[in-house]
């Protein structure tokens, strides 16, 4: 795809959706602390049910001081309606163990530092560097990102890794944390993995899939 092309898509996506870094939706608000706790809870899991654990969860843990001296059955109690909760309570307990032990406490500002974390991996990451933190080191790559990367035209690949690489090539570094948040908008509004609303989409004409598979049917 040409840079111009994907500057366009970016625009006509920032102006349907423009309170997308704000949505209620996503676990992406609040401290750098509840970002990092959060975001690693979401694999797998929607973002509405994380945030169904948010109260319960931080009104016990309301620090790294505090979850990382949780005992694991209880956390298991409170975010067991998750996916892979028994993964993902011994996840934030050891990550809130990695604050204290190496970082004093506070959830470190690099994408290397991040990624020593139990249950960050660049996803997550880039996601606290944004959200949390207000840098612009990466995209976050999820799967609605994932998927509008490839059928838009962005990407060719399913590797999640390369599909990063493909976006910051394509847009500039200014745009790429909202970018994640504008392609979320657009995946949970019109984009549907099972059946996209095309008749719907503000950017249909430079979309790969409705080019090639909607207008040819």
């Amino acid at each position: 795809m040409k840079k111009q092309d994907a500057a366009r898509i970016y625009s006509l996506l920032l102006k349907r959706y423009p309170d997308a870094r704000e949505s209620p939706e996503t676990v992406a608000r609040g401290s750098p602390f509840e970002v990092l706790i959060l975001t690693i809870l979401s694999a797998q899991t929607t973002d509405r049910a994380v945030l169904r654990v948010k109260g319960p969860l931080f009104s016990e843990y309301p620090s790294a001081a505090e979850l990382s001296k949780a005992r694991i059955e209880d956390v298991e109690t409170i975010i067991h309606s998750l996916g892979y909760y028994h993964a993902k309570a011994r996840n934030i307990i050891a990550a809130s163990q990695a604050l204290l032990s190496d970082f004093g406490g506070t959830v470190p500002g690099t994408m290397d530092e991040l990624l020593t974390i139990p249950g960050v991996g660049r996803k997550t990451a880039n996601i606290v560097l944004y959200h949390a933190l207000g840098r612009n080191d990466g995209i976050a790559v999820d799967t609605h990102v994932r998927r509008l990367a490839q059928r838009i035209g962005f990407s060719d690949t399913d590797n999640v890794s390369v599909i990063e690489r493909d976006l910051m090539a394509l847009f500039p570094r200014d745009q790429w944390g909202d970018l994640t948040d504008l392609l979320i908008a657009h995946g949970r509004a019109t984009c549907d993995a099972k059946k996209p609303r095309c008749g719907e989409c503000v950017i249909p004409e430079y979309c790969r899939y409705y080019r090639t598979v909607i207008k040819k049917n």
